[in-house]
């Protein structure tokens, strides 16, 4: 009954979809980071989804990369966004370390998160309108890879504060925290080969920039805040979800090139 218990409380923090209510124990909290990647396949699989009906359809590359952006959106109901917003006015901040951390906790937004959303929009628009078929499986993918990751940072980053989202849930798994990591690296391992089942040269690809990527999460948040937080992770995950789509277009448009 935990674990049931454990997969409603991660779709309710992670998604908009609608789950049974009730009273959240410590006990049922310990396991939910297992179920957090469980979003990223519902929003692959989706993705996947609209892209075979575009072909039937024969939609234009712009609808479906419209859509594409768009579902995880409404999956999630922007809250990773909304992290990537805040640690991307801190970061332009130029501030000391407790000062970003005090402009991530301000409600308001500003100019740089609005300025770097569009950036960020954009990019994952292009991107998306040149995936092909050859590339989308991998992409589809980095939903579930991005939200294994994130979840392993949570475990094994050191966090920034002694409050706030990443503390509670870390806190929340510390007496099966060495379980809850094994079976995210077991997550990770299938994920791992379903990528590089759908397409070798990507997948690898995918994998070693995710895994360059993580390295890079880890020694920016450390130097800049002194460790992650509720609002990095909403970074990480929105900025590795553009990375996966920019390397599917490299892919696509390179393979293409070669072919022709």
């Amino acid at each position: 009954m935990s674990i049931i218990k454990a997969l409603c409380i991660a779709f309710s923090i992670y998604s908009k979809i609608p789950m049974p209510q009730f009273e959240w124990k410590d006990k049922d909290m310990r396991y939910h980071l297992i179920f957090f990647p469980f979003v990223g396949a519902v929003i692959g699989a989706l993705i996947y989804g609209w892209g075979g009906l575009c072909r039937i359809l024969e939609l234009p590359a712009f609808v479906f990369a419209l859509i594409t952006a768009a579902i995880p959106l409404i999956v999630t109901g922007g809250f990773h966004v909304d992290g990537f917003m805040d640690t991307m006015d801190a970061f332009k901040s130029y501030k000391s370390g407790e000062e970003k951390l005090m402009i991530m906790k301000d409600p308001h937004i500003g100019a740089f998160s609005v300025i770097m959303l569009a950036v960020y929009g954009l990019i994952y628009l292009a991107a998306a309108s040149l995936l092909q078929d050859e590339s989308i499986g991998v992409f589809v993918l980095s939903f579930i890879l991005s939200r294994i990751l994130s979840a392993i940072a949570v475990l094994s980053f050191p966090r920034a504060k002694t409050e706030g989202m990443v503390h509670t849930f870390s806190e929340s798994a510390d007496s099966r925290r060495g379980l809850v990591r094994a079976l995210l690296i077991v997550e990770l391992l299938v994920t791992i080969g379903g990528m590089l089942r759908f397409n070798l040269i990507l997948g690898i690809t995918t994998v070693l920039c995710f895994g360059l990527y993580f390295l890079y999460y880890y020694l920016r948040t450390k130097r800049e805040f002194g460790g992650i937080t509720g609002d990095t992770a909403g970074y990480f995950v929105t900025c590795s979800e553009v990375l996966a789509a920019v390397l599917g277009a490299v892919y696509a448009v390179v393979s293409g090139a070669m072919g022709s």
